[in-house]
């Protein structure tokens, strides 16, 4: 292994009080460079010999705490080097990449600041969704630690059950809600392990499991989409276009409504509709059917190619547009609610349920099941049987009528 490192007192760089900053002297494919450790002495109190700070030293109450925060910095600066090559990736790393592993291992040592870090950088990338699951989770943590740092070794099997115990103590909190929260904190840790700031033989997910309970039948049958299209409406009201929301919904491949707010005219592009997933990027190309462009034509007349087809955005900045499309999904909501009312449709209506219920017709109509995967924008199939994990009662009496005819 040409990788080493040393502590050493850094006599090039003289301080204003005479010492000298103590560092790690990295020296890695011939190169070196150094990493800091955050403490300083005068030239006459560091044993260059056994590499530690002499006893003589009078800057502290204890040189010798000093002296084991130094040998652990460089033990576990070493671990980390070790670890590298016994995955095989050392060789591979320039001097800059393994420094990074080693400061960054120090930086984010708390689960909080990492996890903040993640935050920035997804906000950066404009991906304001998962950016809030993510500030939610560790606002919702910070309280169960009561604002008191966590280290990732800390997030082991007893923290998760104590946080499960916690979520699940107050009133109205579903072991659902708790699934939300653990996955996101599944994904923090998993980065964290790719980042090498814990181990992954700690993985505390290999013992627990994120437990879930069936959600509530989301899908409709078809003769409520149908009395939802033949629902009569004043066209000044806002349920008007809610229903209008809705279908579109169900029409184009159970379309998210944070994408259909973000379609633009220039989306419509020769017959079709095409646009980017926000949540997955995934394109799409879907042909505009009669029904699709008869309800187009209402939010398409005298706009320009820039201008969104819905009036749900209305702010410029993207971070201030993912907020408006929140507020508007809320009201969205609330609107599907009443809707649902006025068709007599016992079951709650929501953004999600056109979604379902188009992946529930689709498979209905006997497509197979990698074309409503790939129609839905899934990236695994598993994820598009948990859309359809449950028939329609009916279609089981219908095939219980079949095996019973005998």
């Amino acid at each position: 292994m040409n990788t080493t490192l040393t502590l050493i007192l850094d006599t090039r760089r003289k301080r204003r009080d005479n010492s000298y900053p103590i560092i790690l002297r990295l020296i890695h494919l011939q190169q070196s460079t150094s990493i800091s450790t955050g403490f300083s002495v005068q030239k006459k109190y560091w044993d260059n010999i056994k590499k530690k700070i002499r006893n003589t030293y009078n800057g502290t109450s204890s040189v010798g705490r000093i002296n084991s925060i130094l040998i652990k910095q460089r033990a576990n600066s070493i671990d980390i080097i070790n670890k590298l090559h016994d995955r095989g990736e050392l060789s591979f790393l320039s001097l800059v990449e393994v420094k990074e592993k080693i400061a960054q291992k120090s930086k984010y040592d708390s689960f909080y600041l990492f996890g903040e870090s993640l935050i920035d950088e997804l906000t950066k990338s404009r991906r304001y969704g998962t950016a809030r699951s993510y500030a939610g989770l560790l606002g919702i943590m910070m309280v169960f630690t009561k604002e008191k740092d966590l280290k990732f070794n800390e997030v082991n099997y007893n923290f998760l059950k104590r946080f499960e115990q916690f979520h699940l103590s107050k009133k109205g909190n579903t072991l659902n809600g708790l699934a939300s929260y653990l996955r996101v904190l599944r994904a923090i840790y998993n980065k964290g392990v790719k980042e090498g700031l814990i181990d992954g033989q700690a993985y505390p997910f290999e013992k627990y499991r994120i437990k879930t309970t069936p959600t509530e039948k989301r899908a409709i049958d078809i003769k409520y989409i149908r009395e939802i299209f033949e629902l009569k409406l004043d066209k000044n009201q806002a349920l008007y276009h809610y229903r209008n929301y809705f279908l579109l919904s169900y029409m184009l491949f159970g379309i998210s409504f944070v994408d259909l707010a973000f379609l633009k005219i220039a989306n419509i592009v020769d017959g079709r509709i095409r646009f980017q997933r926000k949540k997955t990027s995934k394109h799409y190309d879907i042909k505009l059917t009669d029904q699709i462009n008869k309800i187009l034509k209402i939010y398409t007349k005298g706009k320009s190619d820039t201008d969104f087809i819905f009036s749900i955005i209305k702010r410029d900045t993207l971070e201030l547009q993912y907020k408006d499309v929140e507020w508007a999904r809320h009201r969205y909501n609330k609107g599907l609610k009443k809707i649902g009312e006025l068709c007599g449709i016992e079951q709650r209506l929501t953004s999600y349920v056109s979604r379902h219920s188009f992946a529930t017709q689709a498979m209905l109509q006997d497509i197979p099941l990698s074309a409503i995967s790939s129609m839905l924008g899934h990236s695994k199939l598993s994820t598009t049987q948990i859309y359809l994990k449950s028939l329609p009662s009916e279609i089981l009496d219908s095939y219980q009528e079949r095996l019973n005819n005998i």
